[in-house]
């Protein structure tokens, strides 16, 4: 086979490591409101809009990734991400509120939506015998991400600032997303040929279910939808405030504030490729059940 598919995979890892670097939120939000004098609900609400966006665009740029390639869209994410974290800088620095909707809320929201997407369904094309590894590495490093970039953010933020810090984030995942981009192909003719015959028995077994309009006149697919809205907002909702919350009600300092949301990153990254992965063999149901008990 021409093309590695774990390479493919390790480059998806990689720029789901930089998108992830938003669940860090909660470490950037009290230095936000020190420099700008906003308020709480002013600062949080940025996030809450980039996770709407992100959630709202990931929906539709399925198809966006399947039409102009992941090389594409992971760069389009590139820019919109990695522009809305310097614009997000700036906004800060001229204590625009707008603008930090703006750049971080909905051209990051974007951004993230456009890069979650795109190796979630270009990985799942090179392990048609492991759907689920091959979701759990796709996200795994979303996950992750807060491990490293929480202590980062937060040696940086002493360091030079927080508006320096956004600047300095921002031109870094630029680099490294548009880098990661270059390596996500979608396998050619032949490779799929090889990929489909070498999982063809297993891919039947776990591959079985609806298409995508079926589902939506599904009654299991909107309570699915409901549980799953309610299981990740009470998840967001932690994250979102988990370094703020360490400090006033643990009263860490803010760097191990920033290490506890590290180890939070460790837990949502290894929960994503276990679970992901335990999927291939056990089944999607018996896994979903196994989740929300």
């Amino acid at each position: 086979m021409k093309s590695n598919r774990y390479i493919i995979a390790f480059a998806g890892v990689i720029l789901h490591l930089m998108l992830g670097s938003t669940y860090a939120w909660s470490v950037y939000r009290n230095p936000i409101i020190e420099k700008t004098g906003w308020d709480q609900a002013s600062v949080a609400f940025a996030f809450s809009l980039a996770i709407f966006c992100l959630g709202l665009s990931a929906a539709f740029m399925g198809r966006l990734v399947e039409k102009f390639g992941p090389k594409v869209m992971g760069s389009l994410s590139a820019f919109l991400y990695a522009g809305g974290n310097i614009l997000t800088g700036f906004a800060i620095d001229r204590q625009e509120l707008w603008l930090l909707y703006l750049a971080y809320g909905i051209l990051g929201g974007l951004g993230l939506g456009a890069g979650y997407i795109t190796p979630v369904s270009t990985i799942i094309k090179w392990f048609p015998d492991k759907r689920g590894l091959a979701t759990g590495l796709a996200i795994m490093g979303f996950g992750f991400a807060s491990l490293l970039t929480s202590p980062i953010a937060q040696h940086l933020i002493a360091g030079v600032g927080i508006v320096e810090t956004f600047y300095i984030l921002g031109a870094s995942y630029f680099i490294i997303m548009l880098l990661a981009s270059q390596f996500i192909k979608r396998p050619n003719e032949q490779e799929l040929a090889i990929l489909s015959s070498s999982g063809k028995e297993k891919t039947a077994s776990l591959t079985q279910g609806m298409a995508a309009n079926q589902a939506l006149k599904s009654n299991r697919f909107y309570m699915l939808w409901i549980i799953f809205f309610i299981n990740i907002a009470c998840g967001l909702g932690l994250i979102s405030a988990a370094s703020p919350m360490a400090q006033e009600m643990a009263g860490l300092s803010t760097s191990h504030a920033a290490v506890m949301v590290g180890v939070l990153g460790i837990f949502n990254g290894f929960g994503r490729l276990l679970w992901a992965s335990l999927s291939d063999y056990i089944g999607r149901p018996l896994t979903f059940s196994r989740l929300v008990r």
